[in-house]
């Protein structure tokens, strides 16, 4: 959550308001206590973050606060929310290889029991039934957002008597060891397989080839989410609102071009 704070202090000094952090880790006599404190200062309000998308329930101490959740939601979106759009993402990573020319596309999930796993893969899907291929159970995996479980996983979806010939990471470190299982078994990213993760963390640029990947865009919701926060403080609020910041692709080499449509062969010629 680092860069989200990033983006609300950012946005906020465009204003002139200066910004706190505080972490409490769910606590609700540490919550009460970081309000307090707070409510002892000119306060516009209050921006609650999670490090995972998640649904959450907030204390007492919040009651009367103008608060904007970030990463997160309450259950009857009484409150403003930023979230990531994982479900549009999961749908434009499966998407871009399948304009690519891939027909046998894996993907190598999160961890289960958390939100960002359901909607990538809900997008996946998406993305399938939309170009009228098939689901396969037997290429999805369960990983665990760690390079250990993308390279277990991609060894055993390549044992496959079909395997596939492009595999989506839901995250940059899964792919990570994506990579490091291909390069095992002999096979180059993106000629016999292509790879795309998701998150464009640092390192992505730096594999060989360089990782396409999925933007989560951390810092523009933090943005967002202080934008919204002046609003409801301010009273041009017209109502609670969920914000989805949509997931950019960033296209790099290991996914090989996209074939131009037959339309655009013949407008080049």
């Amino acid at each position: 959550m680092a860069l989200a704070f990033e983006g609300v202090r950012d946005k906020a000094y465009e204003y002139g308001i200066n910004v706190s952090l505080a972490v409490s880790h769910g606590d609700e006599e540490t919550e009460q206590m970081i309000v307090n404190q707070m409510s002892r200062l000119p306060l516009l309000g209050m921006i609650y973050g999670t490090i995972l998308t998640r649904r959450v329930e907030l204390s007492s101490a919040f009651d009367g606060q103008h608060t904007v959740l970030l990463n997160c939601y309450n259950a009857d979106r009484s409150l403003p929310s930023v979230v990531p759009g994982d479900v549009l993402g999961g749908r434009t990573a499966t998407d871009h290889l399948i304009k690519a020319g891939y027909k046998r596309i894996a993907l190598i999930n999160g961890q289960s029991g958390v939100e960002a796993t359901r909607d990538r893969l809900k997008g996946y899907r998406q993305a399938l039934s939309s170009h009228d291929i098939p689901f396969d159970g037997d290429l999805v995996k369960p990983g665990n957002w760690e390079p250990l479980s993308g390279y277990e996983h991609t060894h055993a979806l390549m044992d496959l008597d079909m395997p596939p010939d492009a595999i989506f990471c839901a995250n940059d470190l899964m792919a990570l060891g994506c990579f490091d299982a291909l390069k095992e078994r002999g096979l180059r990213i993106p000629e016999d397989i292509a790879v795309i993760g998701f998150d464009n963390r640092e390192i992505s640029e730096s594999t060989h080839p360089p990782l396409s990947t999925l933007v989560l865009p951390q810092y523009e919701m933090g943005e967002i989410a202080f934008e919204l926060l002046l609003d409801n403080a301010n009273g041009r609020q017209s109502g609670p609102a969920q914000i989805k910041v949509e997931c950019p692709l960033i296209e790099r080499a290991s996914v090989r071009a996209a074939k131009p449509v037959l339309g655009q062969e013949a407008e080049m010629l």
